[in-house]
């Protein structure tokens, strides 16, 4: 297919400012109303208070320092707020960034420290993830309609395969601010460090953007029970995330104003039915032919490489071949297979995790970059009941 692509690297003295107008903030503070979450061996103190504290105070500082910012809370008050209802505040506010406090507690009351979380079980099995997840998970079952709600059950460990499968695009930002939280946690606020890890948290599987889980220290600990309740505890906690918060948004900014915008001739972005195979010639058995997929149906696919210019030199492709790009938010995007069976998109994942370890699935919908949670749950809804 013929094309000219003019590529222009446009000035954006004004980005900066463009970018902190649509930027949108979620806070969730854990449990709520009739679940109090975590509490202290004296039963005095909750984890639903400290949470709720906490994301009033991290709210008020980025909106204090970026008024330009909006601020938006899955819950203000005492009030018991569904899982995936916070997830549906965050979607539907098209959040740029979700970031959700608790507390841990253990039975092994010497525990302490704090941890910052995102999606996954990739990194580390161990039984304590699982549990801690398990944990925060379990309020699911107190919601009246949760057989209906969700296809899940937070007790069993064979329900957590599903965040094996889902890598988010998100990946690489959450754990970004996840490391800015972790160190100020430990270094601003003396918390013993116990790293950033991933989980099964489905409050993070629901949501659409890049996403955090922060447990702030151990309620089941005598000592740390009393900072995490303490006025001054909680206002050192909210800090530690509020300027993690400013590191991340000032490496947000300088990415975007290092970004060189690629415009197409006639100033249209490629949309996915435009976008161009690179070949080698050497067909690739396991990829099927676009043109013989219905684009009715979610059509799945493996993104594994962006960039702000056509990529020339194939080698940067690792031998993957034929691969697709498409062009988004000014950025060439490229994609190895494309299928309508998702348990086949996951074999080629991991074919293309040999090459590209962060690579993830994305789907489309005629010719429309979709949700890919939306894709999933549309195409198992389609197959035939046997």
């Amino acid at each position: 297919m013929r094309r000219i692509i003019l590529y222009l690297l446009l000035f954006v003295a004004n980005l900066s400012s463009t970018i902190a107008k649509d930027y949108t903030v979620v806070i969730d503070a854990g449990h709520g109303g009739k679940d109090p979450g975590a509490v202290s061996a004296n039963k005095k103190i909750r984890e639903k208070d400290i949470t709720l504290n906490v994301a009033l105070m991290v709210g008020n500082y980025i909106k204090d320092k970026y008024p330009e910012i909006k601020v938006i809370y899955t819950r203000s008050t005492d009030k018991f707020v569904q899982l995936n209802d916070r997830a549906r505040i965050a979607n539907k506010a098209n959040a740029d960034l979700f970031i959700s406090i608790h507390v841990n507690a253990a039975t092994n009351r010497s525990a302490k420290g704090a941890e910052t979380y995102t999606l996954g079980i990739e990194d580390d099995r161990t039984a304590r993830n699982l549990d801690i997840a398990k944990r925060e998970n379990s309020v699911i079952l107190l919601e009246d309609n949760h057989e209906k709600e969700y296809d899940f059950n937070p007790n069993s460990p064979e329900s957590y395969i599903i965040f094996e499968f889902m890598q988010s695009e998100f990946v690489k930002e959450s754990i970004h601010i996840a490391q800015y939280v972790q160190e100020n946690l430990s270094s601003d606020a003396n918390r013993q460090d116990r790293g950033v890890r991933q989980a099964g948290f489905w409050v993070l599987h629901a949501t659409s953007m890049p996403s955090i889980l922060v447990e702030l220290g151990y309620i089941s600990n005598n000592e740390e029970a009393k900072y995490l309740a303490s006025s001054a505890g909680q206002k050192r906690l909210s800090a530690c995330i509020g300027k993690a918060f400013d590191k991340y948004y000032m490496d947000m900014l300088r990415q975007a104003n290092n970004t060189t915008t690629v415009i197409e001739e006639g100033g249209l972005e490629t949309t996915h039915a435009e976008a161009s195979v690179i070949s080698d010639g050497e067909g690739d058995l396991e990829v099927q032919e676009e043109n013989q997929l219905d684009i009715s149906k979610p059509l799945f696919k493996v993104q594994f490489l962006s960039s702000t210019s056509l990529i020339q030199d194939k080698k940067a492709f690792r031998g993957l071949t034929p691969v697709s790009y498409y062009f988004d938010k000014g950025l060439y995007k490229y994609t190895y297979g494309a299928t309508t069976d998702y348990n086949e998109v996951l074999q080629l994942k991991r074919k293309v995790n040999e090459k590209f370890k962060d690579a993830f699935i994305v789907a489309f919908i005629n010719e429309k970059r979709i949700d890919t949670k939306q894709a999933i749950s549309m195409s198992t809804s389609n197959k035939p009941k046997r």
